[in-house]
């Protein structure tokens, strides 16, 4: 073939070849999702996302499929919500089953939705034996003891697992993460912290609000005191080289809400505000698709030592709580978790 002939035919030969890598380019693989507790409102807010007709690039192939309503039994503000969920979400085509067993042999990956986080552990125990991906939420569990636990447990089975406030994700606490104003030297967050009796203080809702401060902060805290009255909670934590970072919570009447300010070396800025729970499921996508865990265990274990921490240091009137000494008793407290179900 002659040099002009070639150079005239070369976008062609492009062409093809380009079209024959497309062709042979594998289509991604619908993953069947799969919610246990419909006691939140986050599962519809999920169920909106991921099951929306118009869903994005960054959403598709992803499908809930199926949930396994039950969820808390006895705390009244998340069990009377799951009638009216159950109903709700079968509008998105998702089957309501009647077992966890159900619904891990239905589904490729586990949004673990529950808003109580003391059966967490046994519901996971089930992913996890059926060696499904799953997503915690928020509160990855009611004690730093099942915490420590569930990672344990993921290990032993080899079943990737993370837990994350949806706050993590917010666009402004990520670029300050990702050195918007240099190196984090402080911060102060807060976000709403209503109680409930069943769980210590900041793991029903103050979760929001440490979860944005260890985003910001990342993990080296080494202790915690905190200050508590009927409308405010103040929990401060040293980081290690002498950083402060504080939490706090609000339930007083009137204004509230989610953010808090982060001091660096190039400036002081405010993180912003909640940006809703897209980001959130669009790192769960990348995750069941093979990602890497965007939350290291390492962190989430902190964190909610961080809060069992504060719960003591609330008990001791304020004195600092080291988060090495609530690890030590919950690691212990793990085992005999894991044991007590079966789990060596």
């Amino acid at each position: 073939m002659s040099r002009c002939l070639l150079l005239a035919c070369l976008p062609l030969l492009l062409l093809s070849s380009l079209a024959v890598a497309q062709e042979k380019e594998p289509a991604k693989k619908e993953l069947k999702l799969g919610i246990i507790g419909l006691d939140t409102s986050h599962s519809m807010a999920f169920a909106k996302e991921f099951n929306n007709p118009k869903v994005a690039e960054d959403l598709a192939g992803c499908k809930i499929i199926a949930a396994y309503p039950r969820g808390s039994a006895d705390i009244e503000s998340s069990a009377s919500r799951i009638p009216g969920y159950t109903t709700s979400i079968k509008e998105h085509g998702v089957e309501i089953v009647e077992s966890l067993d159900e619904l891990v042999k239905r589904v490729d990956c586990v949004l673990l939705e529950t808003n109580d986080g003391r059966p967490h552990l046994e519901q996971a125990l089930v992913c996890f034996k059926a060696g499904k991906p799953t997503f915690i939420d928020k509160p990855i569990a009611a004690s730093l003891a099942d915490t420590v636990a569930i990672f344990r447990a993921a290990k032993k089975f080899n079943v990737p697992v993370f837990s994350s406030s949806s706050l993590r994700f917010a666009k402004g606490a990520q670029e300050i993460r990702g050195g918007a104003i240099g190196d984090v030297q402080g911060c102060d967050a807060y976000s709403p912290c209503s109680l409930e009796k069943t769980h210590p203080d900041l793991f029903w809702y103050g979760i929001h609000g440490v979860e944005t401060l260890f985003t910001v902060m990342g993990t080296g805290c080494e202790s915690v005191s905190r200050v508590s009255t009927a409308d405010y909670d103040v929990a401060t934590g040293v980081w290690s080289g002498g950083r402060i970072g504080t939490f706090r919570g609000i339930r007083a009447k009137g204004g509230t809400g989610y953010g808090g300010t982060a001091f660096g070396s190039k400036g002081i800025r405010e993180i912003g505000k909640f940006d809703g729970y897209r980001p959130l499921a669009v790192e769960i996508t990348k995750f069941f698709r093979g990602g890497p865990a965007p939350v290291s265990p390492e962190e989430t274990i902190q964190i909610y030592a961080f809060m069992e921490a504060a719960d003591e240091s609330k008990h001791e009137g304020g004195k600092p709580v080291t988060l090495e000494s609530v690890l030590k008793k919950a690691e212990s407290a793990a085992t005999a978790r894991l044991e007590s179900l079966g789990v060596k």
